[in-house]
């Protein structure tokens, strides 16, 4: 294990809080808790670590992969955990305010994990209980359009295993595609992909969903050169790793997607023989009709490896927030 050079995260917040030496303790971290899975004896000891703690799964927008991975990285601790995964089943219903709901939550867990339609809640709840006398940790596991810090580590571990050479992520060009406007898998990946020399990033899509000034701000300021695309097809074709996105048309207000054409923007099974033999193809699912599913036995198509890392990202991110990351050591095993 590699000695950590950052400072201990509070809360999981924003992409933007993790610089490189965090990111590269996860990578290390993560591939060690990996090798726990290959025995009995293994998973037994993870699951002693936090045994006596508790948390609390706030999941108030739809979810499959992120919720199930919590979950899964919960027991795989030995946590328990309780779960609301609808506003109308406690106290909110009855008119109380989310800030009260999730301050009462912390009365009885050690670690809140959240995901709401609504942007900025995450940081709201952060700030609001590290002025009370119990001040538990956040997981911003998705904050309506604009972030996605825990996925946007995985997506990392994701491309650091795909990327065999020793340099790994630097230097490589990453093409992210779709609603790049509403996609916070994009925004919270783009501030990550700071933190490696020679990076270039490709944005394609519709010029609808080009990305916001925001993020567009944050890359110039950083000296990370970026292009923003129409043309699919020459984007693809000079990616070391496509990142697809579908159409995040739960943020509609009036069926606005519907006015927008992005067939253009597919990635199909006719468009593999264009790509870098060591392309990486990710997406972070669910997906629609943008990624042709006979891509699936592509070699290069991680998307499934990338859905199953997230669970051991989560159970990493969940050691170093409770303190336990330094017991992870393979002495024996």
């Amino acid at each position: 294990m590699i000695r950590e050079q950052f400072e201990r995260p509070q809360h999981i917040l924003s992409a933007s809080q993790f610089g490189r030496p965090f990111l590269d303790y996860m990578y290390e971290l993560i591939n060690t808790i990996r090798k726990y899975d290959k025995s009995k004896d293994g998973l037994v000891y993870l699951q002693n670590l936090l045994g006596h703690r508790r948390a609390m799964l706030y999941f108030t927008q739809p979810s499959t992969r992120t919720f199930l991975s919590f979950q899964s990285a919960c027991g795989i601790l030995g946590i328990k955990a309780a779960e609301i995964r609808d506003p109308s089943t406690s106290s909110e219903r009855k008119g109380e305010s989310v800030e009260d709901s999730l301050r009462t939550f912390a009365s009885y867990v050690d670690l809140i994990i959240m995901r709401s339609p609504v942007a900025g809640l995450c940081d709201r709840i952060a700030r609001l209980l590290d002025e009370t006398p119990r001040p538990v940790p956040i997981i911003n596991a998705g904050s309506g359009p604009d972030e996605h810090p825990t996925q946007a580590l995985l997506d990392i571990y994701t491309l650091q295993r795909s990327f065999k050479a020793a340099d790994g992520v630097e230097g490589k060009t990453i093409c992210m595609v779709g609603d790049l406007k509403r996609g916070r898998t994009v925004r919270s990946l783009s501030r990550l992909l700071t933190n490696y020399p020679g990076v270039r990033l490709l944005f394609a899509s519709p010029p609808e969903y080009r990305i916001e000034n925001d993020l567009r701000s944050f890359l110039l300021d950083q000296g990370v050169p970026f292009e923003e695309t129409t043309n699919f097809r020459d984007a693809i074709a000079a990616a070391d790793a496509i990142y697809m996105t579908r159409v995040q048309d739960e943020y509609d207000v009036a069926a606005e997607s519907k006015k927008v054409d992005s067939s253009a923007f597919k990635l199909k099974f006719e468009h593999l023989a264009s790509l870098k033999k060591d392309c990486s193809i990710m997406h972070p699912l669910p997906r629609r009709d943008e990624l042709d599913p006979a891509i699936d036995k592509d070699p290069r198509a991680n998307y499934w490896r990338q859905e199953r890392n997230g669970m051991w990202t989560r159970v990493a991110l969940i050691t170093i927030l409770l303190g336990v990351d330094h017991n992870i050591v393979l002495p024996t095993l």
